[in-house]
């Protein structure tokens, strides 16, 4: 989850284990959660993202790091800063 709105809605961006490298994904492993985790290596996606209502997620697999959601949120911005 990168964000929570008001009201419920949160922003969210795809996570795939997939081999899906493009200059935008983020390297996610298990030394980048401060709890929880994924069972494989795998890619933040912030080119991919999605607003739900917070009440569909039926549970989270873990938190990541400061440190990686800072880097995700970086990657971000450098997308929406493009000409």
């Amino acid at each position: 989850m990168l964000t929570t709105l008001k009201g419920n809605d949160v922003i969210l961006s795809q996570i795939t284990s997939q081999a899906k490298f493009d200059s935008y994904s983020v390297p996610l492993d298990q030394a980048d959660f401060t709890s929880g985790g994924l069972s494989q290596s795998s890619r933040i996606r912030p080119n991919r993202l999605f607003t739900a209502d917070e009440e569909i997620i039926v549970y989270r697999a873990g938190h990541v790091s400061e440190a990686k959601l800072n880097e995700a949120l970086d990657r971000l911005i450098l997308i929406l800063r493009q000409p």
